[in-house]
């Protein structure tokens, strides 16, 4: 039987390294080629992994930004995703604030320039989304400069401002108090560099105790990817959605058994810190199938609706390959 070879690319995170090594075995008749390609930062001509997968068609299986998919996806482009989701973020985690602003609590961003990669990437919904529904503050009332052209057509909503702004200029402004908050799911040299003379801070400065309440009250680590394969690959292959699911299950549990081996990492306490989170959650916070993430996806869904990003939510069920629609 010939062997069909296939692309499939991933972001270098430990839970994918056994891809890149190989130890994760294919489905018989399937060479599963695992193609290390970032998004972060984007390369400088801006055609990151997502653009390349949505736009040029480079791979065959690519792991997507759930907005980009999303809205993709209401347009009728030829995708179709698998419920594995190889990236996750808490957005309290991500809201960085510029002590000159004079912003305080998150009911001080009302009014106020606020930066983001872009307006629709998955960290910048999941921000808007939880300021407005979770903390009661109108994202609608801010002023959004964003760094990167959207990658998909974004028809805007009525009395929001959206402008592009160059980086370094953004940068500064915000060091300088003159943009409020950045949102921003890779903070950059200046950012962190900004936190450690302390003239930048997280918006929630018990970020982790407010990272658990919210883990508590919704059940889920937020989804910030997805695993997503052209329709043409998924009819050819109706088998290879589901190994897909098995294979990055595999592949998450070697990762976690590199961490039995304490010095795993180069941080000294690795090992610690995998069983403080182990304690926090309590259970395993990267589940793959649709039942245990049908929550979280409807309430993303919720927020790019609410943001005009698509025109409104629509079932779960019609995102996902019809073979795994029982997971």
């Amino acid at each position: 039987m010939p062997t069909a070879e296939l692309t499939i690319a991933l972001e270098r995170y430990d839970r994918h390294v056994p891809f890149f090594m190989g130890m994760v075995p294919a489905p018989e008749g399937i060479a599963l080629r695992a193609l290390e390609v970032g998004m972060a930062p984007p390369r400088r001509d801006g055609i990151d992994r997502h653009r390349r997968f949505l736009h040029k068609g480079e791979f065959d299986i690519c792991e997507m930004s759930v907005s980009s998919y999303l809205t993709a996806k209401s347009r009728g482009l030829p995708f179709i995703a698998v419920p594995v989701f190889p990236r996750r973020l808490f957005s309290q985690n991500h809201m960085f604030i510029s002590t000159e602003s004079g912003v305080e609590m998150p009911e001080d961003l009302e009014g106020k320039p606020v930066c983001a990669r872009a307006f629709q990437t998955t960290m910048s919904v999941l921000a808007k989304g939880d300021l407005k529904f979770e903390y009661g503050v109108k994202w609608e009332t801010m002023r959004w400069l964003t760094l990167d052209a959207e990658l998909n057509p974004w028809k805007g909503k009525d009395g929001v401002t959206v402008e592009r702004i160059d980086e370094d200029r953004a940068m500064d402004d915000f060091l300088a108090g003159k943009i409020a908050m950045m949102v921003h799911p890779h903070p950059p040299p200046k950012l962190l560099d900004g936190m450690a003379r302390g003239v930048v801070r997280r918006l929630f400065p018990d970020t982790r105790a407010e990272c658990a309440r919210y883990f508590r009250k919704y059940g889920d680590y937020p989804i910030m990817h997805v695993l997503c394969m052209k329709n043409e690959i998924a009819a050819k292959h109706p088998g290879l959605p589901r190994a897909l699911m098995a294979m990055w299950e595999d592949a998450k549990q070697q990762a976690a058994g590199f961490y039995d081996d304490p010095g795993y990492a180069e941080l000294a306490f690795a090992r610690n810190e995998y069983e403080s989170e182990q304690e926090m959650f309590g259970r395993d916070i990267w589940p793959s199938g649709i039942e245990a993430n049908r929550a979280s996806v409807e309430r993303f869904m919720k927020y790019l609706a609410d943001q005009n990003l698509i025109d409104a939510p629509f079932p779960v069920e019609t995102l996902f390959h019809d073979s795994v629609l029982d997971t």
